[in-house]
C-alpha cells in the first residue's frame, strides 16, 4: 500500500512567484500517427506547495519535465494569487519544444511519481522512458489488436520490474513508485490503461467519460458497495493506493486495458490526481469543449486546478483527433 496524502503540510508555501516560470509560448503540436492525425497540448507544474515536480510526461517531439532542465520542473505555470478572468486569459505556456526521447508515435503518458522528491522524481522519470522504449521494442513483431494489448501490458509490466530493481538497488530510492496513466492512438483506435490514480478521459459530443479507474483503497470500497459513491471523493482512504508502478502486485502488466474507436472531435485528457482531485469532472468537459486550442485547454485546466487549492503537482495531456 502506498500512501498519497499531501506533503504540503509538513512543508513551507512555496510562494505564488516561486511557482510561476515563464517560458516561450508554442501553439499546439501537431502528430500523425498511423491512422490519424492529432492535435495535442501539455503542461505540468509542480503547483505552489510542492517544493519540486515528481511528475513527468512522455509526448513525441516534447521534452519531458527532466529533460527540459527546469529547476522546479514546470512545463508552464501560472500564479494562484490571480483572479479567475485573469486566469481564464492566460496565455499558454510550454517549454520550448525540442526532440523527445525515442519511441512511437500515437503513444502519451502522465506518470506520478511517489516515495519523497529524489525517488519520486526518479520513479516518474523511468516510467516515461522505459515504457516507450519497451513499447517500441516489441511493435515490430506484433499481430492484431489482442498482439498490440499484449504489448502494452507487457511494457509497462517491463518498467515495473525496473522499477521494483532501482527501489532495492539504491537506498535513495528505496520504496519509490508511480502511477501511470496511457493512451496509444493507433489504426484508428486509442488503447487507453492506468495504474494508481492517474486517469484518462474520452470527450465525445460534449459528453465526458473516464476511462481508467483509481486504485485506491477507497475506490475499491465504492465498487464493493461498503461505501457511496459520494463517499469516495472524501474518504479517508482515497490516497492509498493499492497498485502502481513499483508495487509486486502489478505483475506482469495491467489487466485492464481498453480500446476505443477514435472519430474526428473526440479529445483524451490525461491527468494526475493534481488535477482531477480538485476539478470536477464537468467542469473539465467545459473547458475541453469550449477551447479549440489543446495547450490553451491544457493550461486553462491548470489554472482551475490551482484556483481551487490544489496541492500537489499537476500535469496533463490533451489530445485532440482531427
Amino acid at each position: 500500500m502506498w500512501s498519497r496524502e499531501p506533503e504540503g503540510l509538513a512543508q513551507s508555501q512555496v510562494s505564488a512567484t516561486e511557482a510561476t516560470l515563464d517560458f516561450e509560448s508554442l501553439p499546439p503540436l501537431t502528430l500523425t500517427a498511423e491512422g490519424g492525425k492529432f492535435m495535442v497540448g501539455v503542461v505540468s507544474t509542480r503547483g505552489n506547495v510542492r517544493p519540486s515536480n515528481e511528475d513527468n510526461y512522455y509526448v513525441p517531439g516534447r521534452p519531458g519535465v527532466r529533460e527540459a532542465g527546469v529547476l522546479s520542473g514546470s512545463a508552464g505555470s501560472v500564479s494562484v494569487d490571480m483572479t479567475a478572468s485573469e486566469a481564464s486569459t492566460t496565455e499558454a505556456q510550454a517549454i520550448p519544444e525540442e526532440p523527445g526521447i525515442p519511441g512511437p508515435d500515437g503513444l502519451f503518458i502522465v506518470a506520478d511519481g511517489m516515495g519523497g522528491q529524489l525517488a519520486g522524481e526518479k520513479a516518474s522519470e523511468m516510467a516515461v522512458e522505459l515504457i516507450p522504449h519497451e513499447l517500441s521494442k516489441r511493435l515490430g513483431s506484433v499481430e492484431g489488436q489482442s498482439g498490440l494489448v499484449r504489448a502494452i501490458r507487457d511494457s509497462v509490466g517491463s518498467a515495473n520490474r525496473e522499477i521494483l530493481a532501482q527501489s532495492h538497488l539504491q537506498y535513495q530510492y528505496a520504496n519509490m513508485g508511480t502511477t501511470v496513466a496511457l493512451v496509444f492512438l493507433k489504426n484508428g483506435r486509442a488503447f487507453v490503461t492506468g495504474v494508481g490514480d492517474s486517469r484518462v478521459y474520452h470527450l465525445r459530443n460534449g459528453k465526458i467519460k473516464q476511462l481508467t479507474r483509481d486504485h485506491s483503497l477507497a475506490e475499491a470500497l465504492g465498487e464493493a458497495g461498503t461505501i457511496s459513491r459520494a463517499e469516495v471523493e472524501t474518504h479517508k482512504f482515497k490516497n492509498i493506493l493499492y497498485l502502481y508502478l513499483g508495487s509486486r502486485d502489478l505483475g506482469d502488466g495491467p489487466e485492464d486495458i481498453l480500446q476505443v474507436d477514435c472519430r474526428p472531435g473526440d479529445q483524451f485528457l490525461l491527468a494526475t490526481d493534481g488535477l482531477t482531485g480538485v476539478v470536477r469532472d464537468e467542469v473539465i468537459a467545459g473547458v475541453l469543449v469550449s477551447t479549440k486550442d489543446p495547450q490553451r485547454a491544457a493550461q486553462l485546466l491548470i489554472n482551475r486546478a490551482l484556483e481551487n487549492g490544489s496541492r500537489d503537482n499537476i500535469t496533463c495531456i490533451v489530445i485532440q483527433v482531427s
